[in-house]
């Protein structure tokens, strides 16, 4: 016996991969429905070899339904999401609106699946941002076994982080850049994408920090460990999909690189990829594509007295966004509904 499972926002980049992985990984689907605004409704998208068509998100009934994988953004979600968790449907949501709730819980599966049971008290649970996802997976077997003080960790985030309009940008600038006359202004950016690079994800903050970077420090703490400090850069890279994050972490206790490294190839979620030798890491373009989180450039930092440097490498859409989102389900499937 499988699963009633609705994904909203199934004609987004986060939607339609939402709908690959749950085929790639055999979710145990009994009934499938697809959902975005009413401009969508009737058009198709794919389920594995199957073709589904859009239903309006303003006319469906969630009741009977037993969880909705959400990729529609905050704003939607507000109206949407209320409706399906009082309908008894679980709402799994990928945008930030209930990140900070105390009340629902922010799951990473491989970090924190225990947090799951906390779900019952509104019927809603939060998938975490694109860039805090990857790196709490990096962080979290390497917190418990010598405790984290303080992270540093500088972003280089694809432009898919920010949706078909951000690829579309990167695409068109790239080609107006060789025919005259044809250049793009930036419109989904602050500035030009195409062969330059963007400290600002999101906006800014009182403090100087943008929006993005304001995530990654109230995330990790929520996920891992409110004790934690973080300090993060954000910025945006003409990559077309792809996170990667240079972490700097200082720990309470000393971990050497030969211990950090084996831990972190027996941790799950994540690949090893560490030869000191030319090309002997991943780069965001290798890992497109795979469920992994790529580790690599492990070294100790000689500045600090317990330190550590990292390099992650993950697919955003999927580890950052679809594939969280449908491990959360798988868990909520195993640990609590138990249909499938």
């Amino acid at each position: 016996m499988g699963y009633r499972v609705v994904v909203a926002g199934a004609t987004g980049n986060v939607g339609r991969e939402m709908l690959n992985i749950l085929d790639e990984r055999q979710f145990p689907v009994d009934e499938i429905a697809v959902l975005a605004s009413r401009r969508s409704q009737g058009s198709e998208v794919s389920f594995g070899d199957r073709t589904l068509k859009i239903q309006d998100i303003d006319q469906f009934d969630f009741t009977g339904w037993d969880m909705a994988l959400f990729a529609i953004g905050s704003d939607a979600t507000r109206k949407y999401a209320p409706i399906a968790a009082k309908a008894g449907c679980v709402v799994i949501d990928n945008s930030s609106l209930y990140r900070y709730d105390p009340d629902i819980p922010l799951i990473v599966p491989e970090v924190n699946p225990e947090a799951i049971t906390g779900y019952s008290r509104k019927n809603i649970i939060a998938n975490p941002n694109c860039s805090t996802a990857q790196m709490v997976v990096a962080l979290k077997p390497l917190h418990d076994r010598a405790r984290i003080k303080r992270v540093v960790v500088s972003t280089y985030q694809s432009v898919s982080g920010a949706g078909k309009e951000g690829m579309d940008e990167l695409w068109d600038q790239t080609k107006g850049m060789y025919v005259p006359g044809q250049e793009v202004a930036p419109s989904k950016f602050q500035k030009q994408i195409a062969f330059n690079v963007i400290p600002q994800i999101d906006v800014f903050m009182e403090d100087g920090s943008t929006k993005e970077e304001w995530k990654m420090v109230a995330e990790t703490k929520k996920i891992i460990d409110p004790a934690i400090k973080v300090t993060a850069t954000c910025v945006r890279v003409p990559v077309f999909v792809g996170h990667s994050e240079a972490i700097n972490i200082e720990f309470e206790d000393f971990l050497d690189e030969d211990e950090a490294r084996d831990i972190l190839r027996e941790a799950p979620g994540i690949m090893v990829v560490d030869k000191r030798e030319p090309g002997g890491y991943i780069t965001p373009i290798e890992c497109v594509g795979d469920f992994a989180t790529f580790i690599s450039r492990i070294r100790q930092d000689s500045t600090i007295e317990n330190g550590l440097n990292i390099w992650c490498v993950s697919d955003n859409l999927r580890k950052g966004a679809a594939l969280n989102a449908v491990q959360i389900a798988e868990l909520l499937g195993n640990r609590v509904l138990k249909k499938g």
